[in-house]
């Protein structure tokens, strides 16, 4: 199994400069390049400054030219604020700033506050047929001279400029969730992404059971690769799991307010939740969180992923997004590089 990092910048503090985010962001993606890592993943947001990422390929474009062998993947561009012409041109302009280190993840989009902001009445049906119209417009406009008439998008005879690097295309990978998201994937010869959030182990493996059902259903396709997204910290004693539990609940709880877009933003800032609404949500109270995601000392982090790797998942990215500091992600990452994937030599 191999090993990736997901990686954004964001900030509850407006006194924080974003060039130092910036900087802190390329500081990770060389550490993890440097330990041998697969891949860093950036997705899109918008207005807000819990995840910081206007156009990924910004920030991959700058870390291809900061990096000689890592590839660096959209984790993932949200399809229907993207015409296929667009999404197709910079994907290969990027691949082509990279060398052919491109990996596109593409995903419906999740947040309401997003689209209300740049697709005013678009839900998440909506969201889920413009994914489906773009990804075969993708493959098709990188061979070139493709005509496209479909329900969201409408286009003469053209053709991807420039082309990308890498031969028949940058490789497409799918956030997929539901049986029919992954069975669509592998249709069409995408690799899957899924992440069970703070859902537990009982939710990773109901995700690969429908991934191994897609591929079963399609034995025409070779079997594409499937990536588990999931928040894992390594601590050096169980006081530290414990406060970083506590840590990643409050990530959480946030997380879900802006799910749920009711609170107050000010300057794309959510303020943070008070004690009776962390109350509120019990899923993401901090045992529960202990228990769910992958945070502990060296062994048990280990022993989760071991458990994983036999499910048959060829790839997990470690989600470092948690609204603690730069130097305990460090931290965390330099215990995970010296501790943990010796084990996975």
């Amino acid at each position: 199994m191999k090993f990736s990092l997901f990686v954004h910048m964001e900030r509850a503090d407006p006194a924080i400069p974003h060039r130092r985010l910036f900087e802190e962001l390329e500081e990770l993606a060389l550490l993890v390049e440097e330990a041998g890592f697969e891949t860093v993943w950036i997705g899109e947001h918008h207005a807000m400054e819990f995840t910081i990422a206007p156009n990924p390929f910004i920030q991959l474009a700058h870390l291809g030219a900061r990096t000689s062998r890592i590839r660096l993947g959209t984790g993932n561009v949200v399809a229907p604020f993207w015409h296929p012409l667009r999404l197709a041109g910079e994907a290969a302009m990027t691949d082509v700033a990279t060398n052919g280190r491109l990996e596109l993840g593409i995903a419906r989009g999740a947040y309401v506050f997003e689209y209300e902001r740049m697709l005013p009445g678009l839900d998440a049906m909506g969201a889920g047929l413009r994914m489906r119209e773009i990804i075969p417009a993708l493959k098709r406009l990188w061979e070139g001279d493709y005509a496209h008439d479909g329900q969201f998008w409408s286009f003469p005879t053209s053709t991807a400029s420039p082309k990308p690097v890498q031969p028949g295309g940058v490789p497409i990978w799918v956030a997929a969730r539901d049986p029919s998201s992954h069975d669509f994937a592998v249709a069409q010869g995408c690799h899957v992404q899924v992440t069970p959030l703070a859902s537990g182990d009982g939710e990773v493996a109901i995700l690969k059971e429908r991934f191994d059902t897609a591929v079963a259903n399609h034995p025409e396709v070779p079997r594409p690769k499937i990536m588990l997204l999931q928040h894992a910290f390594v601590a050096d004693s169980e006081a530290e799991a414990e406060a970083l539990a506590d840590d990643l609940s409050r990530f959480y709880g946030l997380f879900g307010a802006w799910f749920a877009n009711k609170r107050p933003i000010r300057q794309a800032i959510m303020d943070p939740l008070t004690a009776e609404e962390r109350a509120g949500m019990p899923q993401y109270a901090p045992e529960v969180v202990r228990r769910n995601l992958v945070i502990g000392q060296a062994d048990e982090v280990i022993a989760r992923l071991k458990g994983y790797e036999a499910m048959g998942y060829d790839e997990f990215s470690i989600w470092i997004d948690s609204g603690i500091s730069h130097e305990r992600k460090r931290k965390s990452l330099e215990l995970f590089i010296r501790d943990v994937m010796p084990a996975f030599a």
